[in-house]
């Protein structure tokens, strides 16, 4: 079968790449066409668009980037003709992904969504859009299964597929050799993770980093992404002591006794990896104002682990608060408060027994190569 799948970013990248190869695994013969990022592209697929030419955050920043954003639709409509592809597979970024899934089906192409939009977050009318346009709904989250039937839709709850990258990642890697590779020292790690899109890092780099001078006992090691070029990070780590890590996440997270974490993915594979943390948001007033007005109060959390949760597991640290002296209070907590630490990864253990077992990766495969699943 002919697979053409679109990720916007770099977790849908990793979540794709883990797809396809379960995809090759159902079905030797795959050939995938992708809008995606290395690991994609290193699973057989052939890239049309990297996700860093697609990875816009907020509302504003998107307005901005309109004419690039169409351009891009425009692009992805042809492109997807030319390949003649049996199945499209949409792997979460929804602004763009369900305008895809919109003609695709006015195309007679069968739509498969992976990773469901978090319509129950916000824009629940889209609802309807994805009735009419997605013949399978595969969810990782499973609350989800509830949300759509409220509205009489079938869909496919798999399980959560980081539990699957995890797993894998999970072989011990000697802490020597970690120490040595990236010229640490003896003093316990604090891993930083600022986020993988520009408009993030000019955000919360400047309140992160200043975490590195209040607690000198620390190391501070810094997630660098791979595309992002170094001058976006050096001006803000200059002469702060922290190490720049890049491409080596799991590993960091593997070493760490604490981290902070920008809201998003890294928050649930920071969990699963049983690090204490504190979450982080901050994003322009006028985005942030927006998405307020859009959600509302009825969303009581950002970060999946306490959205999966429904409690406050993990403290999060949104706009305003998000600021060194409320930063500097919650990370003493964590790396200096046994109970408190002891209590989170409690609540760490409860999120892996609600995800369950991995395998996620496998069964959404066994549902898009089965073309008579709906």
């Amino acid at each position: 079968m002919k697979y053409y799948i679109i990720a916007g970013e770099a977790s849908g990248d990793l979540l794709g790449s883990y797809l396809m190869q379960a995809i090759k695994d159902q079905d030797p013969q795959a050939d995938f066409r992708c809008w995606g990022g290395d690991l994609m592209e290193a699973q057989g697929g052939e890239l049309t668009k990297h996700y860093k030419e697609l990875a816009f955050m907020g509302f504003w920043e998107v307005a901005t980037h309109l004419r690039t954003i169409l351009n891009n639709i425009a692009i992805c409509k042809i492109d997807m003709l030319l390949f003649e592809p049996d199945v499209v597979v949409l792997i979460d970024y929804p602004g763009f992904n369900l305008r895809i899934a919109e003609f695709a089906k006015e195309q007679n192409i069968r739509v498969v969504y992976y990773v469901s939009p978090q319509i129950w977050a916000w824009k629940k009318n889209r609802i309807h859009k994805i009735k009419r346009d997605v013949d399978t709904m595969i969810t990782i989250l499973p609350f989800e299964q509830d949300f759509y039937a409220k509205y009489n839709y079938k869909v496919h709850y798999v399980g959560h597929p980081l539990l699957d990258v995890v797993n894998d990642k999970m072989a011990d890697e000697d802490w020597e050799t970690f120490k040595t590779q990236h010229h640490l020292d003896d003093r316990p790690v604090i891993a930083v993770l600022p986020g993988s899109r520009r408009q993030e890092l000019k955000k919360m780099l400047p309140v992160m980093v200043q975490m590195a001078e209040q607690f000198p006992e620390f190391q501070f090691v810094m997630s660098k992404v791979k595309w992002l070029p170094v001058s976006l990070y050096q001006p803000h780590i200059h002469n702060k002591k922290i190490t720049l890590v890049e491409g080596n996440t799991y590993a960091l997270l593997h070493h760490a006794k604490a981290a902070l974490v920008t809201s998003g993915t890294a928050t649930l594979e920071t969990a699963l990896w049983n690090v204490p943390q504190v979450v982080c948001y901050k994003g322009s007033f006028l985005s942030y104002l927006i998405a307020r007005l859009v959600v509302g109060k009825h969303l009581k959390y950002i970060s999946l682990v306490n959205l999966i949760l429904d409690k406050p597991a993990v403290t999060e640290l949104i706009q305003q608060d998000c600021n060194p002296k409320k930063l500097k209070e919650e990370l003493a907590k964590i790396v200096y408060d046994t109970n408190f630490t002891e209590e989170m990864q409690r609540h760490y253990t409860q999120l892996r027994h609600i995800l369950g077992d991995a395998g996620a990766s496998t069964n959404a495969a066994k549902l898009i190569v089965k073309d008579d699943i709906r």
